[in-house]
C-alpha cells in the first residue's frame, strides 16, 4: 500500500485544515423566516443589511461554481479583468513572481467588469464576491458579499470609480464597469477566490463562476495604519520587508562573523509555499488576520517536531541523509522542496530557521530581522539563572549541567500591536523557531515583547521567561560541599546576552540592539529587570556577586586563523594591599555553538603568588595539531579558567570562547548581466589548512537569478588556490545579489556574495498581466 501523502495531513486544527479537492456535499441553507418568506421588498423592513440580499447559495460547491444556464432578461458579465499596471507598485508587491494579483489589505485595488449594458440602479443590482478557504462562512469573514456602493459586515467596501463606467468600441465590446475593492485592515490574509453576482427585475440573479486567474492574494500591510502591523514609512520597511538578501551573524562575542543569506521572499512558488504553511498546520483561515497568532504559527511550522513541518533539525554533527546546515545559501530552494514533496527538509539549525523564518514572514507582510544573540543561554529548569556545577576541586560536572550557553543563537523579530498586553509593549516581538523547549505543548517561541523582556516582565505572554533567561540570566556556579549539598560560590553577571545583533536598515552593515533587550549592564534599571523576573522564577532570588580583590581575566595574543597556532594569555591582577595566592585551573575543549563542551583535550594547574598592586600573565599556546580533530564546523574552543584565592577562600571563574577565522569566497563577475542570458561567474578560495580538504561543495543562490545545481569540488589540497567558473541566469533587471556557501567536513563553512546590476534583455519586457477572461453562460 503506497505511503499517504504528508501534504494531506491534516494537522491540529483538522476541520480546517488543506484538504483534497472535490465539492462537499451539499449543506442546507438558513431557513427564511415567514415575514421574509412573505415580503420580497429590499429586507430593509426586516432589520437586514443591504449585504443580506445577498446570501450564498446552499447548493453551490463553496468557490466552485462553474458556468451557469443563462434566462432571458439577466446580466451576464463578459468579462472580468483584476487588477491594473499601477496596482502591484502602490501595494509594493511588483516583485513577486506570482500568476495572480498580490494586494494589500487596509488598500484598495481595481477590478473591471464589461457588462452587455449599462447597470441601471436601482432596477439592477451587483455584488461582488470572495471566499477564502475550503469552507467559508460570511459570519466568519471568509466568504465576502460586497454590494456595489455599500460595504460588507466585516469591512470590505466596493466603489465605483469615478468616470468608471464608459462604452467600448467596436460591436460585442459592450460596457464597462470599473471598480476600486478595498480588504479592511484587519481582514484575513491569503487567496481569495474572488466573482460577480448581478441581479435584474425581468431576469433575477446571475453568478459568474469562479477561475483561478481571478485569485486575489491579500497580505499584511505595514504600509497601512490601520493594519496592526503597520510601520512609520521610513527606510526600515524597504529592508524589513522588501530587502531580498540579508546577513546573518555567527561566531562569539568576540570574534563576530557574518554570513550572506538570501531570503528571496519574491520569487517564483515562494508565496505559495508560505501560505502552504498555513494551510498544512490547519489554521482556520479566520483566524489569519492577526499577526500574533500567524507568527505563532510559523514559528511552530517552520520546525518538523508535532507537525512535520519545514526543517528537520540535526546538532549531530552528521548529516548524511540530508544537507548539512552549513551547507545552504537561502531559503528558496528549502520552503520550495518542502511545498513540491510535502516532506520536511533536511537538516537546519538556529541560522537556518531563522532565514526560513525571515521570509516567510515578509511574504506575508510582517516587517521581520533576522537577530544574533551572543551568548545566549538556554534554561532548562526556568530558574532565570544559568546553572553550573562544580565538584570540590572546581572540575564541571557535566551530568547536573543541564542549563547551556550557546555561542550564538539566532531568532527573529517582528513588528506588530499587541492588544493582548498592556498598553506599551507594541512593536518588535521575538519568534524563534527553532525547537528548543516547548510552548503549550508545541515546539515553538513566542511573540514576546522586546520591552516585557527588557523590564524582566516575564508574566507576559508568549515565553517571556525563556526570552529574558536568554538574554539577561546571572550565571550562577554551585560548589558541591562536603555534606553533598550544593552553595552558590560565585555569580557572574553581564556574562549573558552580549552584543545582539542584526543588518541595520540600508546601510547593510551590523546594528547592535542590545539597548532594546535590556537596561545598560549593572544599571539600577537592569538589576531591577534581573530581581524583577527571578521573582517569578522556580527558585528565590539570590544576592549580587561580591568584587574580588583579585581580577582574573582570557584574552587572545593574536588573531585566531584556522590552521594556525593559537596564543592565549591568562591576566591575574592584585588590588589588594597585601599579597594574594591563587590555586588555578585552566582548561580547553571545543564547544558546540550550541554550549555542548565536549572532552577536555588539554588540562593545566597553577599556583601563582601575586603581590599587591602586581599583575601576572600566563601564556598558552595551541598548536594546530593539537586542536585539529576536536573543532567541527561552527565549534569554538572554550577555554576555562577557575580558581580559589587561599587567603580568603572566594571563587574566580572565567570562560573565552574563540571562534577560528575563516578565508572568505571571492565572487567575480566576468561578463556583463543580462536578463535571460547566462552571466559567468568565477569562484576563487584558498585552503588555509596544513591538509587536503575532501568532500567539499559548493551552493549558489540569489532572488531573481536561476542558479547552477550544487557542485561537488573532489578533493583541495593543502594551501591550494582552486578557481572555479559557474553561470547563472539572471530572472529580473536590476541589482540582484548571489549567495555562494562552500562546505567540508574539514573546515567550517566559507561564504561569498556578489552584486550583480542586471540589464534588461534585447527582446520584448514583460508587459502588464493579461487578467480578461470570458465569463459567458453556456446556453
Amino acid at each position: 500500500m503506497a505511503a499517504a501523502d504528508p501534504r494531506w495531513d491534516p494537522g491540529r486544527w483538522a476541520a480546517a485544515s488543506l484538504r483534497a479537492r472535490g465539492a462537499p456535499e451539499p449543506r442546507p441553507g438558513p431557513r427564511r423566516g415567514l415575514w421574509r418568506r412573505l415580503c420580497r421588498c429590499c429586507g430593509h423592513c426586516c432589520g437586514r443589511t443591504a449585504e443580506r440580499r445577498w446570501e450564498p447559495d446552499s447548493r453551490e460547491a463553496p468557490a466552485r461554481r462553474g458556468l451557469q444556464a443563462a434566462r432571458p432578461g439577466q446580466l451576464i458579465p463578459l468579462s472580468l479583468s483584476i487588477g491594473c499596471p499601477e496596482d502591484p507598485v502602490s501595494h509594493h508587491t511588483a516583485d513577486f513572481r506570482c500568476p495572480v494579483l498580490v494586494v494589500r489589505r487596509g488598500q484598495p485595488f481595481s477590478l473591471c467588469l464589461r457588462l452587455p449594458r449599462a447597470l441601471r440602479q436601482p432596477q439592477d443590482d451587483l455584488c461582488v464576491e470572495l471566499t477564502l478557504g475550503p469552507a467559508p462562512q460570511v459570519a466568519k469573514g471568509t466568504h465576502v458579499l460586497i454590494p456595489l456602493g455599500e460595504s460588507s459586515a466585516t469591512g470590505w467596501t466596493a466603489e465605483e470609480e469615478g468616470g468608471g463606467a464608459e462604452e467600448g468600441a467596436g460591436p460585442g465590446a459592450g460596457h464597462a464597469l470599473r471598480l476600486r475593492v478595498t480588504a479592511p485592515p484587519h481582514a484575513p490574509i491569503g487567496r481569495y477566490r474572488l466573482s460577480v453576482r448581478t441581479r435584474t427585475e425581468e431576469g433575477g440573479e446571475y453568478a459568474a463562476p469562479f477561475q483561478e486567474r481571478h485569485d486575489v492574494i491579500v497580505l499584511f500591510n505595514p504600509w497601512c495604519p490601520e493594519d496592526s502591523v503597520y510601520m512609520e514609512p521610513t527606510s526600515d520597511l524597504n529592508e524589513y520587508v522588501l530587502n531580498e538578501t540579508g546577513r546573518i551573524f555567527y561566531g562569539t562575542e568576540e570574534q563576530i562573523v557574518e554570513r550572506s543569506w538570501n531570503y528571496g521572499q519574491f520569487d517564483q512558488g515562494v508565496l505559495d509555499a508560505c501560505l502552504y504553511i498555513l494551510d498544512r498546520r490547519g489554521m482556520p483561515h479566520s483566524a489569519r488576520g492577526d499577526p500574533v497568532m500567524v507568527s505563532r504559527v510559523v514559528s511552530a511550522m517552520v520546525n518538523s517536531l508535532d507537525d512535520n513541518g519545514v526543517l528537520v533539525g540535526n546538532w549531530t554533527g552528521r548529516y548524511e541523509a540530508g544537507t548539512n546546515p552549513s551547507a545552504w545559501a537561502g531559503s528558496v530552494e528549502i520552503l520550495l522542496g518542502f511545498h513540491r514533496t510535502g516532506a520536511p527538509v533536511r537538516y537546519g539549525q538556529c541560522w537556518v530557521f531563522a532565514g526560513v523564518m525571515t521570509t516567510v514572514l515578509r511574504c506575508l507582510g510582517l516587517p521581520t530581522r533576522t537577530v544574533t544573540n551572543y551568548n545566549s543561554a538556554h534554561d532548562t529548569d526556568v530558574s532565570l539563572t544559568t546553572d553550573i556545577y562544580l565538584d570540590e576541586s572546581m572540575k564541571p560536572m557535566e551530568r547536573l549541567n543541564t542549563d547551556s550557553v550557546w555561542n550564538f543563537h539566532v531568532w527573529n523579530d517582528c513588528w506588530m500591536k499587541r492588544p493582548d498586553l498592556p498598553e506599551g509593549h507594541d512593536g518588535w516581538q521575538v519568534v524563534d523557531a527553532t525547537p528548543q523547549e516547548t510552548s503549550s505543548g508545541l515546539f515553538c517561541c513566542g511573540p514576546c515583547s522586546v520591552e516585557a523582556v527588557k523590564n524582566g516582565e516575564v508574566f507576559l505572554k508568549y515565553d517571556t521567561p525563556f526570552v529574558f533567561a536568554e538574554v539577561n540570566s546571572d550565571k550562577v556556579y554551585w560548589q558541591r560541599q562536603p555534606n553533598g549539598t550544593f552553595a552558590v560560590v560565585h555569580v557572574e553577571e553581564g556574562a549573558i546576552g552580549r552584543r545582539i545583533s542584526t543588518m541595520g536598515p540600508g546601510s547593510g552593515a551590523r546594528l547592535d540592539i542590545t539597548h532594546l533587550y535590556k537596561h545598560p549592564e549593572g544599571s539600577a534599571e537592569e538589576r531591577q529587570a534581573v530581581s524583577k523576573a527571578t521573582s517569578h522564577g522556580s527558585r528565590p532570588p539570590r544576592g549580587r556577586g561580591s568584587g574580588s580583590a583579585l581580577t582574573l581575566a582570557l584574552a587572545l595574543a593574536g588573531p585566531a586563523v584556522a590552521g594556525a597556532a593559537l596564543e592565549l594569555r591568562v591576566r591575574l591582577r592584585n588590588q589588594a594591599p597585601e599579597p594574594r595566592t591563587l590555586r588555578l585551573r585552566l582548561a580547553l575543549a571545543a564547544v558546540r555553538y550550541t554550549g555542548v563542551t565536549g572532552p577536555a583535550f588539554r588540562q593545566e594547574v597553577h599556583r601563582r603568588e601575586i603581590a599587591p598592586g602586581q599583575e601576572e600573565v600566563i601564556p598558552l599556546s595551541v598548536p594546530y595539531r593539537e586542536y585539529q580533530g576536536q573543532v567541527q564546523e561552527q565549534d569554538a574552543l572554550k577555554v576555562t579558567a577557575t580558581g580559589t584565592v587561599e587567603e580568603s577562600g572566594e571563587v574566580l571563574a572565567r570562560e573565552l570562547r574563540v571562534q577560528l577565522q575563516l578565508p572568505q569566497l571571492t565572487l567575480t563577475l566576468l561578463a556583463p548581466a543580462v536578463v535571460g542570458q547566462e552571466a559567468p561567474i568565477q569562484v576563487l578560495f584558498q585552503n588555509p589548512l596544513p591538509e587536503a580538504l575532501t568532500g567539499a561543495s559548493l551552493r549558489m543562490e540569489g532572488a531573481g537569478l536561476e542558479c547552477p545545481k550544487p557542485l561537488a569540488l573532489g578533493s583541495v589540497g593543502a594551501g591550494q588556490t582552486v578557481r572555479l567558473r559557474q553561470a547563472v541566469v539572471p530572472l529580473k533587471a536590476g541589482l540582484r545579489r548571489l549567495v555562494a556557501t562552500l562546505e567540508s567536513p574539514q573546515l567550517g563553512p566559507l561564504h561569498g556574495l556578489l552584486s550583480l546590476d542586471v540589464a534588461e534583455g534585447a527582446g520584448p519586457g514583460g508587459g502588464a498581466r493579461e487578467n480578461d477572461v470570458t465569463t459567458g453562460a453556456r446556453k
